[in-house]
């Protein structure tokens, strides 16, 4: 396994979900506030609040709570104004590194970024000097149960999705950037709402780590994704399996 679900599944074994749910719920009420303001405030007409309400509830986070973030967008003055930022570099071992935030301080995110990347070792670069070692693209993701493979290959074929994977954890649909509202849109009126269904970076080159250097980028990822404005991390590095064994026991 490769990069930043990588990084992911260490930390699950870790506990750190439960540990870091308050900064998790925080994280969506940011992304479902953002969205609302962005769009309508109604899910059925804002594909990116949907998105994030369901992401939410995947969490179960309460739905007063969801709904307290979308009357947030609408209310009448006193709320931070959120921007998005990406920011891009490299960690250790030449790892390289996207940050994707939503700040109200703009100084503050980056000084934080800047910092996390320097005390790794890394350096924060410019816009899009790492991008290009990345892949964009919508991803759609299905719980096992919902079809079996040959169902949702079909079905993701006539939506216009680009692959499937299919493995005993569910169904992973991969869809052009251009295509992705559309696709998901499809797979969910014959399927229902998706586990997850976000765009993505997929790195097109993995750097392989050692023990050593696998432990600086994931304790720099974990920097990162303690940042209250940091809302997604990704990175192409690969750990083998005997190393990511010593890493999570």
């Amino acid at each position: 396994m490769a990069g930043h679900s990588q990084f992911k599944n260490i930390m699950h074994r870790k506990g750190a979900q439960d540990i870091k749910r308050g900064r998790i719920f925080a994280k969506l009420i940011r992304e479902i506030t953002v969205s609302a303001k962005l769009g309508l405030p109604d899910p059925a007409m804002n594909p990116r609040l949907r998105a994030a309400m369901t992401a939410a509830r995947q969490q179960n986070m309460p739905k007063d709570t969801i709904d307290r973030a979308v009357k947030k967008a609408t209310g009448a003055g006193g709320e931070a104004d959120y921007v998005e930022m990406r920011y891009e570099g490299y960690g250790p071992a030449g790892v390289a590194v996207i940050v994707e935030s939503l700040t109200d301080n703009r100084n503050r995110t980056a000084s934080d970024v800047r910092t996390a990347f320097a005390k790794s070792g890394g350096a924060l670069g410019e816009t899009n000097s790492v991008a290009f070692l990345f892949s964009r693209l919508g991803v759609v993701r299905y719980a096992a149960s919902v079809a079996d493979e040959d169902t949702m290959l079909e079905a993701a074929i006539e939506a216009g999705a680009e692959n499937v994977e299919t493995t005993a954890d569910g169904h992973e649909v991969t869809v052009p950037v251009e295509d992705f509202f559309a696709v998901r849109d499809a797979l969910e009126a014959r399927f229902g709402a998706p586990e997850t269904a976000k765009l993505d970076w997929r790195p097109t080159t993995t750097v392989t780590l050692d023990e050593d250097k696998a432990a600086a980028v994931l304790k720099l990822l974990d920097v990162l994704e303690d940042n209250d404005d940091v809302q997604n991390v990704y990175a192409n590095f690969d750990i083998p399996e005997s190393v990511m064994a010593k890493l999570s026991g």
